[in-house]
Protein backbone atom coordinates (compact mmCIF):
# COMPACT_ATOMS: atom_id res chain seq x y z
CA UNK A 1 0.00 0.00 0.00
CA UNK A 2 1.26 3.45 -0.80
CA UNK A 3 1.33 6.50 1.38
CA UNK A 4 2.96 9.87 1.38
CA UNK A 5 4.19 11.97 4.29
CA UNK A 6 2.17 15.16 4.63
CA UNK A 7 3.16 18.69 5.46
CA UNK A 8 0.06 20.66 6.50
CA UNK A 9 1.29 24.06 5.28
CA UNK A 10 3.07 23.86 1.96
CA UNK A 11 3.15 27.40 0.63
CA UNK A 12 6.26 28.48 2.56
CA UNK A 13 8.33 25.28 2.38
CA UNK A 14 7.71 25.06 -1.36
CA UNK A 15 9.80 28.14 -2.03
CA UNK A 16 12.45 27.35 0.58
CA UNK A 17 15.33 24.92 0.63
CA UNK A 18 13.97 22.98 3.57
CA UNK A 19 14.13 19.23 3.11
CA UNK A 20 12.67 18.17 6.43
CA UNK A 21 9.99 15.49 6.46
CA UNK A 22 7.25 14.58 8.85
CA UNK A 23 7.32 10.87 9.69
CA UNK A 24 4.21 8.84 9.11
CA UNK A 25 2.68 6.39 11.50
CA UNK A 26 2.86 2.78 10.39
CA UNK A 27 0.58 0.10 11.84
CA UNK A 28 -0.08 -3.44 10.60
CA UNK A 29 1.91 -2.76 7.45
CA UNK A 30 -0.10 0.34 6.49
CA UNK A 31 1.05 3.95 6.38
CA UNK A 32 -1.17 6.75 7.67
CA UNK A 33 -0.79 10.48 7.06
CA UNK A 34 -1.17 13.01 9.84
CA UNK A 35 -3.75 15.42 8.46
CA UNK A 36 -6.32 15.24 5.71
CA UNK A 37 -6.84 12.10 3.69
CA UNK A 38 -4.85 11.97 0.50
CA UNK A 39 -7.98 11.72 -1.66
CA UNK A 40 -9.39 14.90 -0.17
CA UNK A 41 -6.22 17.00 -0.27
CA UNK A 42 -5.84 19.82 -2.79
CA UNK A 43 -2.80 18.93 -4.94
CA UNK A 44 -2.25 22.64 -5.64
CA UNK A 45 -2.67 23.99 -2.13
CA UNK A 46 0.97 25.07 -2.16
CA UNK A 47 0.24 27.60 -4.90
CA UNK A 48 -2.60 29.49 -3.29
CA UNK A 49 -5.67 29.19 -1.14
CA UNK A 50 -7.64 30.32 -4.18
CA UNK A 51 -9.69 27.80 -6.19
CA UNK A 52 -10.99 27.92 -9.76
CA UNK A 53 -14.56 29.11 -10.26
CA UNK A 54 -16.54 25.94 -9.61
CA UNK A 55 -20.04 27.37 -9.70
CA UNK A 56 -19.61 29.15 -13.03
CA UNK A 57 -21.33 26.97 -15.61
CA UNK A 58 -20.99 27.56 -19.34
CA UNK A 59 -23.86 29.23 -21.08
CA UNK A 60 -26.22 26.66 -22.64
CA UNK A 61 -26.43 28.88 -25.70
CA UNK A 62 -24.93 27.89 -29.03
CA UNK A 63 -24.81 31.11 -31.06
CA UNK A 64 -23.37 29.36 -34.12
CA UNK A 65 -25.85 26.52 -34.58
CA UNK A 66 -28.15 26.61 -37.59
CA UNK A 67 -31.48 25.18 -36.43
CA UNK A 68 -32.25 23.47 -39.77
CA UNK A 69 -28.82 22.25 -40.90
CA UNK A 70 -30.03 19.24 -42.94
CA UNK A 71 -31.84 19.01 -46.24
CA UNK A 72 -35.23 18.85 -44.51
CA UNK A 73 -38.13 16.42 -44.56
CA UNK A 74 -40.79 15.54 -47.09
CA UNK A 75 -42.18 19.09 -47.15
CA UNK A 76 -38.81 20.61 -48.00
CA UNK A 77 -38.14 18.12 -50.78
CA UNK A 78 -41.63 18.56 -52.22
CA UNK A 79 -41.15 22.31 -52.19
CA UNK A 80 -37.75 21.96 -53.84
CA UNK A 81 -39.20 19.84 -56.65
CA UNK A 82 -42.10 22.24 -57.13
CA UNK A 83 -39.78 25.24 -57.30
CA UNK A 84 -37.09 23.58 -59.41
CA UNK A 85 -37.96 25.63 -62.55
CA UNK A 86 -38.06 28.80 -60.41
CA UNK A 87 -34.71 27.89 -58.87
CA UNK A 88 -33.20 27.49 -62.34
CA UNK A 89 -34.47 30.95 -63.33
CA UNK A 90 -33.13 32.40 -60.10
CA UNK A 91 -29.75 30.81 -60.69
CA UNK A 92 -29.67 32.35 -64.16
CA UNK A 93 -30.54 35.77 -62.72
CA UNK A 94 -27.87 35.32 -60.07
CA UNK A 95 -25.19 34.54 -62.66
CA UNK A 96 -26.25 37.42 -64.89
CA UNK A 97 -26.24 39.90 -61.99
CA UNK A 98 -22.79 38.74 -60.90
CA UNK A 99 -21.43 39.15 -64.43
CA UNK A 100 -22.89 42.65 -64.93
CA UNK A 101 -21.81 43.80 -61.47
CA UNK A 102 -18.30 42.48 -61.97
CA UNK A 103 -17.99 44.15 -65.38
CA UNK A 104 -19.16 47.51 -64.03
CA UNK A 105 -16.79 47.26 -61.08
CA UNK A 106 -13.87 46.35 -63.35
CA UNK A 107 -14.54 49.46 -65.44
CA UNK A 108 -14.90 51.64 -62.33
CA UNK A 109 -11.53 50.46 -60.98
CA UNK A 110 -9.66 50.49 -64.29
CA UNK A 111 -6.90 53.08 -64.24
CA UNK A 112 -7.45 54.06 -60.60
CA UNK A 113 -3.98 53.87 -59.11
CA UNK A 114 -5.24 53.98 -55.51
CA UNK A 115 -6.93 50.60 -55.99
CA UNK A 116 -4.59 48.87 -58.41
CA UNK A 117 -4.42 45.23 -57.34
CA UNK A 118 -5.54 46.11 -53.82
CA UNK A 119 -6.18 49.32 -51.88
CA UNK A 120 -3.20 50.98 -50.23
CA UNK A 121 -3.13 52.38 -46.73
CA UNK A 122 -3.54 56.14 -46.90
CA UNK A 123 -5.18 56.04 -50.33
CA UNK A 124 -7.65 58.77 -51.20
CA UNK A 125 -11.41 58.37 -51.68
CA UNK A 126 -12.88 57.01 -54.89
CA UNK A 127 -13.60 59.78 -57.41
CA UNK A 128 -17.25 60.78 -57.81
CA UNK A 129 -17.67 59.51 -61.39
CA UNK A 130 -16.37 56.07 -60.36
CA UNK A 131 -18.80 55.97 -57.42
CA UNK A 132 -21.67 56.79 -59.78
CA UNK A 133 -20.63 53.96 -62.06
CA UNK A 134 -20.73 51.61 -59.06
CA UNK A 135 -24.50 52.14 -58.94
CA UNK A 136 -24.67 49.51 -61.68
CA UNK A 137 -23.04 47.03 -59.31
CA UNK A 138 -25.30 48.12 -56.48
CA UNK A 139 -28.41 47.45 -58.59
CA UNK A 140 -26.85 44.10 -59.50
CA UNK A 141 -26.53 43.37 -55.78
CA UNK A 142 -30.25 44.02 -55.33
CA UNK A 143 -30.93 41.59 -58.19
CA UNK A 144 -28.80 39.00 -56.41
CA UNK A 145 -30.92 39.45 -53.29
CA UNK A 146 -34.04 39.03 -55.43
CA UNK A 147 -32.66 35.82 -56.93
CA UNK A 148 -32.17 34.44 -53.41
CA UNK A 149 -35.84 35.03 -52.65
CA UNK A 150 -35.62 38.42 -50.92
CA UNK A 151 -38.28 40.01 -53.07
CA UNK A 152 -38.93 42.76 -50.56
CA UNK A 153 -37.00 43.70 -47.44
CA UNK A 154 -38.68 45.31 -44.48
CA UNK A 155 -36.75 48.33 -43.22
CA UNK A 156 -37.32 50.20 -39.98
CA UNK A 157 -35.65 53.50 -39.26
CA UNK A 158 -33.12 55.04 -41.61
CA UNK A 159 -29.38 55.58 -41.81
CA UNK A 160 -28.16 58.57 -39.83
CA UNK A 161 -26.27 61.26 -41.74
CA UNK A 162 -22.68 60.30 -42.26
CA UNK A 163 -21.53 63.47 -40.47
CA UNK A 164 -23.28 62.32 -37.28
CA UNK A 165 -22.39 58.64 -37.37
CA UNK A 166 -19.47 57.81 -39.67
CA UNK A 167 -19.33 54.22 -38.40
CA UNK A 168 -22.10 51.63 -38.74
CA UNK A 169 -22.06 48.32 -36.85
CA UNK A 170 -24.36 45.37 -37.43
CA UNK A 171 -24.92 41.85 -36.23
CA UNK A 172 -23.80 39.25 -38.75
CA UNK A 173 -26.11 36.33 -39.56
CA UNK A 174 -25.55 35.41 -43.19
CA UNK A 175 -23.55 36.24 -46.29
CA UNK A 176 -26.70 38.11 -47.31
CA UNK A 177 -25.91 40.90 -44.81
CA UNK A 178 -22.94 42.43 -46.66
CA UNK A 179 -24.76 42.14 -50.00
CA UNK A 180 -27.64 44.17 -48.57
CA UNK A 181 -25.38 46.82 -47.06
CA UNK A 182 -23.42 47.05 -50.30
CA UNK A 183 -26.66 47.90 -52.08
CA UNK A 184 -28.05 50.13 -49.34
CA UNK A 185 -24.98 52.09 -48.15
CA UNK A 186 -22.01 51.22 -50.38
CA UNK A 187 -19.78 51.54 -47.31
CA UNK A 188 -16.12 50.95 -46.66
CA UNK A 189 -15.78 47.59 -44.96
CA UNK A 190 -13.19 45.80 -42.88
CA UNK A 191 -12.38 42.40 -44.34
CA UNK A 192 -10.01 39.50 -43.89
CA UNK A 193 -6.97 39.39 -46.17
CA UNK A 194 -8.17 36.06 -47.55
CA UNK A 195 -11.28 37.61 -49.12
CA UNK A 196 -9.15 39.51 -51.63
CA UNK A 197 -8.40 36.29 -53.52
CA UNK A 198 -12.04 35.19 -53.90
CA UNK A 199 -13.09 35.40 -57.58
CA UNK A 200 -15.48 38.29 -58.34
CA UNK A 201 -15.90 39.06 -54.65
CA UNK A 202 -12.30 40.25 -54.26
CA UNK A 203 -12.72 42.78 -57.08
CA UNK A 204 -16.02 44.11 -55.74
CA UNK A 205 -14.82 44.60 -52.17
CA UNK A 206 -11.77 46.46 -53.49
CA UNK A 207 -14.20 48.97 -54.97
CA UNK A 208 -15.53 49.48 -51.44
CA UNK A 209 -12.05 50.70 -50.46
CA UNK A 210 -11.80 47.77 -48.11
CA UNK A 211 -9.63 47.87 -44.99
CA UNK A 212 -7.78 44.58 -44.83
CA UNK A 213 -6.96 42.98 -41.50
CA UNK A 214 -5.31 39.82 -40.27
CA UNK A 215 -7.19 39.15 -37.04
CA UNK A 216 -4.28 37.10 -35.66
CA UNK A 217 -1.69 39.84 -36.20
CA UNK A 218 -1.55 42.62 -33.57
CA UNK A 219 0.29 44.87 -36.04
CA UNK A 220 -2.39 44.32 -38.69
CA UNK A 221 -5.19 44.99 -36.21
CA UNK A 222 -3.52 48.22 -35.09
CA UNK A 223 -3.06 49.32 -38.70
CA UNK A 224 -6.72 48.55 -39.43
CA UNK A 225 -7.87 50.65 -36.47
CA UNK A 226 -5.78 53.57 -37.76
CA UNK A 227 -7.38 53.20 -41.20
CA UNK A 228 -10.87 53.08 -39.66
CA UNK A 229 -10.12 56.27 -37.77
CA UNK A 230 -8.71 58.00 -40.87
CA UNK A 231 -11.63 57.09 -43.10
CA UNK A 232 -14.23 57.85 -40.45
CA UNK A 233 -12.70 61.31 -40.00
CA UNK A 234 -12.88 62.23 -43.68
CA UNK A 235 -16.33 63.08 -45.05
CA UNK A 236 -15.12 62.31 -48.57
CA UNK A 237 -15.02 58.63 -47.70
CA UNK A 238 -18.13 56.46 -47.40
CA UNK A 239 -19.22 55.53 -43.90
CA UNK A 240 -17.36 52.56 -42.41
CA UNK A 241 -19.29 49.33 -41.84
CA UNK A 242 -18.12 46.70 -39.36
CA UNK A 243 -19.49 43.43 -38.06
CA UNK A 244 -17.98 43.59 -34.57
CA UNK A 245 -18.79 39.96 -33.78
CA UNK A 246 -16.19 38.97 -36.35
CA UNK A 247 -18.18 36.01 -37.65
CA UNK A 248 -21.74 34.91 -38.36
CA UNK A 249 -24.14 33.76 -35.65
CA UNK A 250 -27.67 32.35 -35.76
CA UNK A 251 -29.26 35.69 -34.82
CA UNK A 252 -30.61 34.45 -31.49
CA UNK A 253 -27.53 35.58 -29.57
CA UNK A 254 -24.83 38.20 -29.76
CA UNK A 255 -21.26 37.14 -29.18
CA UNK A 256 -18.48 39.30 -27.77
CA UNK A 257 -17.72 42.41 -29.81
CA UNK A 258 -14.26 43.15 -31.13
CA UNK A 259 -13.22 46.72 -30.40
CA UNK A 260 -11.99 47.99 -33.76
CA UNK A 261 -15.16 50.01 -34.39
CA UNK A 262 -15.03 51.63 -30.95
CA UNK A 263 -11.37 52.47 -30.41
CA UNK A 264 -11.44 55.52 -32.75
CA UNK A 265 -14.08 57.10 -30.49
CA UNK A 266 -16.55 58.19 -33.18
CA UNK A 267 -20.33 57.86 -32.76
CA UNK A 268 -21.68 54.63 -34.23
CA UNK A 269 -25.09 53.71 -35.55
CA UNK A 270 -26.09 50.14 -34.68
CA UNK A 271 -28.13 48.17 -37.19
CA UNK A 272 -29.83 44.86 -36.45
CA UNK A 273 -30.69 42.30 -39.12
CA UNK A 274 -33.35 39.63 -38.62
CA UNK A 275 -34.38 36.68 -40.77
CA UNK A 276 -37.87 35.58 -39.63
CA UNK A 277 -38.61 32.02 -40.69
CA UNK A 278 -40.63 28.90 -39.98
CA UNK A 279 -39.03 26.02 -41.91
CA UNK A 280 -35.66 27.37 -42.96
CA UNK A 281 -33.08 29.02 -40.72
CA UNK A 282 -31.11 31.31 -43.04
CA UNK A 283 -28.14 31.76 -40.71
CA UNK A 284 -24.74 30.65 -41.94
CA UNK A 285 -23.84 28.41 -39.01
CA UNK A 286 -22.94 24.72 -39.17
CA UNK A 287 -24.24 24.46 -42.72
CA UNK A 288 -22.35 24.47 -45.99
CA UNK A 289 -22.60 27.38 -48.41
CA UNK A 290 -23.95 25.14 -51.19
CA UNK A 291 -26.71 23.81 -48.93
CA UNK A 292 -27.62 27.31 -47.79
CA UNK A 293 -27.78 28.65 -51.35
CA UNK A 294 -29.85 25.68 -52.55
CA UNK A 295 -32.37 26.23 -49.78
CA UNK A 296 -32.61 29.92 -50.58
CA UNK A 297 -33.20 29.23 -54.27
CA UNK A 298 -35.98 26.75 -53.42
CA UNK A 299 -37.92 28.96 -51.03
CA UNK A 300 -41.10 30.77 -52.12
CA UNK A 301 -39.89 33.87 -50.31
CA UNK A 302 -37.19 34.62 -47.75
CA UNK A 303 -37.93 37.23 -45.10
CA UNK A 304 -35.42 39.83 -44.02
CA UNK A 305 -35.80 42.80 -41.69
CA UNK A 306 -33.32 45.60 -41.17
CA UNK A 307 -33.67 48.08 -38.31
CA UNK A 308 -31.52 51.18 -37.92
CA UNK A 309 -31.15 52.03 -34.23
CA UNK A 310 -30.41 55.39 -32.58
CA UNK A 311 -26.81 56.56 -32.60
CA UNK A 312 -24.64 55.39 -29.71
CA UNK A 313 -22.09 57.96 -28.60
CA UNK A 314 -18.73 57.22 -27.00
CA UNK A 315 -18.53 57.61 -23.20
CA UNK A 316 -18.03 61.19 -22.07
CA UNK A 317 -15.58 60.09 -19.40
CA UNK A 318 -12.34 59.24 -21.17
CA UNK A 319 -11.42 56.68 -18.56
CA UNK A 320 -14.28 54.57 -19.87
CA UNK A 321 -12.53 52.88 -22.75
CA UNK A 322 -13.60 51.10 -25.92
CA UNK A 323 -14.76 48.13 -23.85
CA UNK A 324 -17.57 50.16 -22.28
CA UNK A 325 -18.43 51.71 -25.64
CA UNK A 326 -18.68 48.24 -27.19
CA UNK A 327 -20.77 46.96 -24.27
CA UNK A 328 -23.21 49.87 -24.54
CA UNK A 329 -23.64 49.20 -28.25
CA UNK A 330 -24.01 45.46 -27.70
CA UNK A 331 -26.73 45.99 -25.09
CA UNK A 332 -28.63 48.33 -27.43
CA UNK A 333 -28.53 45.77 -30.23
CA UNK A 334 -29.39 42.85 -27.94
CA UNK A 335 -32.41 44.77 -26.62
CA UNK A 336 -33.63 45.49 -30.16
CA UNK A 337 -33.12 41.85 -31.19
CA UNK A 338 -34.54 40.49 -27.96
CA UNK A 339 -31.39 38.39 -27.96
CA UNK A 340 -28.94 37.34 -25.28
CA UNK A 341 -25.40 38.77 -25.23
CA UNK A 342 -22.87 36.04 -24.50
CA UNK A 343 -19.15 35.72 -23.76
CA UNK A 344 -18.55 33.54 -26.79
CA UNK A 345 -16.30 34.90 -29.52
CA UNK A 346 -14.98 34.06 -32.96
CA UNK A 347 -12.42 31.80 -31.27
CA UNK A 348 -15.26 29.59 -30.00
CA UNK A 349 -16.44 29.06 -33.56
CA UNK A 350 -12.87 28.03 -34.45
CA UNK A 351 -12.86 25.56 -31.55
CA UNK A 352 -16.21 24.06 -32.60
CA UNK A 353 -15.05 23.87 -36.21
CA UNK A 354 -11.85 22.07 -35.22
CA UNK A 355 -13.87 19.58 -33.15
CA UNK A 356 -16.12 18.99 -36.17
CA UNK A 357 -13.08 18.43 -38.38
CA UNK A 358 -11.91 15.83 -35.86
CA UNK A 359 -15.22 13.99 -36.31
CA UNK A 360 -16.61 14.87 -32.89
CA UNK A 361 -20.34 15.09 -32.26
CA UNK A 362 -21.96 17.89 -30.24
CA UNK A 363 -19.17 20.29 -31.13
CA UNK A 364 -20.75 23.08 -29.11
CA UNK A 365 -19.71 21.14 -25.98
CA UNK A 366 -16.14 22.13 -26.71
CA UNK A 367 -16.74 25.88 -26.67
CA UNK A 368 -15.32 27.75 -23.67
CA UNK A 369 -16.62 31.36 -23.91
CA UNK A 370 -13.25 32.68 -25.01
CA UNK A 371 -14.08 36.34 -24.41
CA UNK A 372 -14.57 35.62 -20.70
CA UNK A 373 -11.58 33.29 -20.57
CA UNK A 374 -9.31 35.86 -22.18
CA UNK A 375 -10.48 38.64 -19.87
CA UNK A 376 -10.29 36.55 -16.69
CA UNK A 377 -7.10 34.59 -17.37
CA UNK A 378 -5.40 36.09 -20.40
CA UNK A 379 -5.71 32.89 -22.45
CA UNK A 380 -5.07 33.55 -26.13
CA UNK A 381 -6.80 31.85 -29.02
CA UNK A 382 -3.62 30.07 -30.06
CA UNK A 383 -3.13 28.71 -26.53
CA UNK A 384 -6.72 27.45 -26.40
CA UNK A 385 -6.39 25.81 -29.82
CA UNK A 386 -3.16 24.11 -28.74
CA UNK A 387 -4.81 22.72 -25.61
CA UNK A 388 -7.73 21.58 -27.76
CA UNK A 389 -5.38 19.44 -29.85
CA UNK A 390 -4.13 17.71 -26.70
CA UNK A 391 -7.68 17.30 -25.40
CA UNK A 392 -8.82 15.72 -28.67
CA UNK A 393 -5.90 13.31 -28.39
CA UNK A 394 -7.36 12.16 -25.04
CA UNK A 395 -10.23 10.39 -26.85
CA UNK A 396 -13.26 12.39 -25.65
CA UNK A 397 -16.60 10.60 -25.70
CA UNK A 398 -19.70 11.61 -27.67
CA UNK A 399 -20.47 14.33 -25.11
CA UNK A 400 -16.98 15.79 -25.35
CA UNK A 401 -15.87 14.45 -21.95
CA UNK A 402 -12.59 12.74 -21.07
CA UNK A 403 -12.11 10.11 -18.36
CA UNK A 404 -9.15 10.10 -15.98
CA UNK A 405 -7.44 7.07 -17.52
CA UNK A 406 -7.57 8.59 -21.01
CA UNK A 407 -6.43 11.94 -19.64
CA UNK A 408 -3.27 10.53 -18.04
CA UNK A 409 -2.57 8.03 -20.83
CA UNK A 410 -1.63 10.97 -23.05
CA UNK A 411 1.30 11.65 -20.71
CA UNK A 412 2.24 8.05 -20.05
CA UNK A 413 0.87 8.03 -16.50
CA UNK A 414 -1.57 5.76 -14.69
CA UNK A 415 -4.32 6.84 -12.32
CA UNK A 416 -2.18 6.90 -9.19
CA UNK A 417 -3.60 8.48 -6.02
CA UNK A 418 -1.86 11.76 -6.85
CA UNK A 419 -3.06 11.70 -10.46
CA UNK A 420 -6.61 11.09 -9.25
CA UNK A 421 -6.36 14.14 -6.98
CA UNK A 422 -5.10 16.27 -9.85
CA UNK A 423 -7.90 15.06 -12.10
CA UNK A 424 -10.45 15.72 -9.36
CA UNK A 425 -9.23 19.33 -9.32
CA UNK A 426 -10.70 19.62 -12.84
CA UNK A 427 -13.64 17.30 -12.19
CA UNK A 428 -15.34 19.44 -9.56
CA UNK A 429 -18.73 18.04 -10.63
CA UNK A 430 -17.63 14.53 -9.59
CA UNK A 431 -18.74 13.05 -12.91
CA UNK A 432 -15.53 11.02 -13.31
CA UNK A 433 -14.89 12.93 -16.55
CA UNK A 434 -14.13 16.50 -17.60
CA UNK A 435 -15.04 18.82 -20.44
CA UNK A 436 -12.65 20.88 -22.51
CA UNK A 437 -13.88 23.99 -20.74
CA UNK A 438 -13.00 22.53 -17.32
CA UNK A 439 -9.59 21.53 -18.65
CA UNK A 440 -8.81 24.99 -20.05
CA UNK A 441 -10.15 26.93 -17.07
CA UNK A 442 -8.31 24.69 -14.60
CA UNK A 443 -5.02 25.05 -16.48
CA UNK A 444 -5.44 28.81 -16.79
CA UNK A 445 -6.29 29.18 -13.11
CA UNK A 446 -3.22 27.24 -11.97
CA UNK A 447 -0.94 29.18 -14.29
CA UNK A 448 -2.29 32.50 -13.05
CA UNK A 449 -1.38 31.86 -9.40
CA UNK A 450 1.23 34.39 -8.23
CA UNK A 451 3.58 31.69 -6.94
CA UNK A 452 3.40 29.53 -10.06
CA UNK A 453 6.47 30.73 -11.97
CA UNK A 454 8.66 30.74 -8.88
CA UNK A 455 7.45 27.26 -7.96
CA UNK A 456 8.34 25.97 -11.44
CA UNK A 457 11.87 27.35 -11.14
CA UNK A 458 12.23 25.81 -7.70
CA UNK A 459 11.00 22.47 -9.03
CA UNK A 460 13.61 22.47 -11.78
CA UNK A 461 16.41 23.31 -9.36
CA UNK A 462 15.28 20.52 -7.02
CA UNK A 463 15.02 17.93 -9.79
CA UNK A 464 18.32 18.41 -11.64
CA UNK A 465 21.54 17.04 -10.29
CA UNK A 466 23.63 19.78 -8.61
CA UNK A 467 26.20 21.16 -11.01
CA UNK A 468 24.21 20.26 -14.12
CA UNK A 469 21.81 22.34 -16.20
CA UNK A 470 19.50 19.60 -17.48
CA UNK A 471 17.26 16.79 -16.26
CA UNK A 472 17.84 13.30 -17.64
CA UNK A 473 15.29 10.49 -17.90
CA UNK A 474 16.70 8.87 -14.76
CA UNK A 475 16.62 12.15 -12.84
CA UNK A 476 12.99 12.74 -13.84
CA UNK A 477 12.03 9.27 -12.61
CA UNK A 478 13.90 9.86 -9.38
CA UNK A 479 12.11 13.18 -8.86
CA UNK A 480 8.70 11.55 -9.31
CA UNK A 481 9.48 9.02 -6.59
CA UNK A 482 9.09 11.78 -4.01
CA UNK A 483 5.38 12.11 -4.87
CA UNK A 484 4.22 8.92 -6.57
CA UNK A 485 5.22 5.57 -8.01
CA UNK A 486 6.91 6.27 -11.35
CA UNK A 487 5.21 4.70 -14.38
CA UNK A 488 6.60 1.78 -16.34
CA UNK A 489 9.46 2.33 -18.77
CA UNK A 490 7.21 3.10 -21.76
CA UNK A 491 5.15 5.53 -19.73
CA UNK A 492 8.23 7.16 -18.26
CA UNK A 493 9.67 7.69 -21.73
CA UNK A 494 6.38 9.22 -22.91
CA UNK A 495 6.34 11.63 -19.96
CA UNK A 496 9.98 12.52 -20.60
CA UNK A 497 9.20 13.36 -24.23
CA UNK A 498 6.36 15.58 -23.04
CA UNK A 499 8.89 17.67 -21.12
CA UNK A 500 11.61 17.44 -23.76
CA UNK A 501 10.16 20.18 -25.95
CA UNK A 502 13.13 20.41 -28.35
CA UNK A 503 13.65 16.61 -28.60
CA UNK A 504 17.33 16.67 -27.66
CA UNK A 505 17.02 13.82 -25.11
CA UNK A 506 17.39 16.12 -22.13
CA UNK A 507 15.13 18.54 -20.32
CA UNK A 508 16.60 22.01 -20.15
CA UNK A 509 15.18 24.72 -17.95
CA UNK A 510 13.48 26.26 -20.98
CA UNK A 511 11.93 22.89 -21.81
CA UNK A 512 10.76 22.41 -18.25
CA UNK A 513 9.22 25.88 -17.97
CA UNK A 514 7.57 25.68 -21.39
CA UNK A 515 6.00 22.30 -20.59
CA UNK A 516 4.62 23.51 -17.27
CA UNK A 517 3.30 26.67 -18.92
CA UNK A 518 1.43 24.40 -21.35
CA UNK A 519 0.39 21.80 -18.74
CA UNK A 520 0.58 23.68 -15.42
CA UNK A 521 -1.17 20.91 -13.49
CA UNK A 522 2.01 18.81 -13.78
CA UNK A 523 3.71 20.96 -11.17
CA UNK A 524 1.87 18.85 -8.59
CA UNK A 525 3.98 15.84 -9.68
CA UNK A 526 7.02 17.52 -8.15
CA UNK A 527 5.49 18.74 -4.89
CA UNK A 528 7.13 15.92 -2.92
CA UNK A 529 10.62 16.70 -4.20
CA UNK A 530 10.18 20.42 -3.62
CA UNK A 531 9.00 20.04 -0.04
CA UNK A 532 11.26 17.19 0.90
CA UNK A 533 8.35 14.79 1.25
CA UNK A 534 8.86 11.06 0.80
CA UNK A 535 6.45 8.72 -0.95
CA UNK A 536 6.61 5.34 0.83
CA UNK A 537 5.26 2.08 -0.50
CA UNK A 538 4.61 -0.49 2.26
CA UNK A 539 4.65 -4.07 1.03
Amino acid sequence: MASRNHIPTLSTPLLSDSSSTTPSTVANGHAYNHGDAVCDADPFAFLSEDHPPRSLCPSPADPFRNRTPGWGGAYCWARALLLAPVAAARLLLFGLAIAIGYAATWVALRGWTDSRERPREGAGPMPAWRRRLMWVTRISARCILFSFGYHWIKRKGKPAPRELAPIVVSNHVSYIDPIYFFYELFPTIVSSDSHDAIPFVGTIIRAMQVIYVDRFSPASRKSAVNEIKRKAAGNNFPRVLLFPEGTTTNGMFLISFQHGAFIPGYPVQPVVVRYPHVHFDQSWGNISLITLMFKMFTQFHNFMEVEYLPIVYPPEIKQENALHFAENTSYAMAHALNALPTSYSYADSMIASRAADAGKANCSNYMVEMAWLKEAYGVTTSEAMELLEHFLAMNPDSDGRVKAQDFWALFGLDCSPLCKKIFHYFDFENKESITFRQFVVGCAHIRKQPLFEGVCETAFDKCKVPGTSDISLAQLADALRSSMLPPADDGMLKLFKTFDIDNDDKISKDDFMACLARFPFMIALFAGRINGEVYIEIV
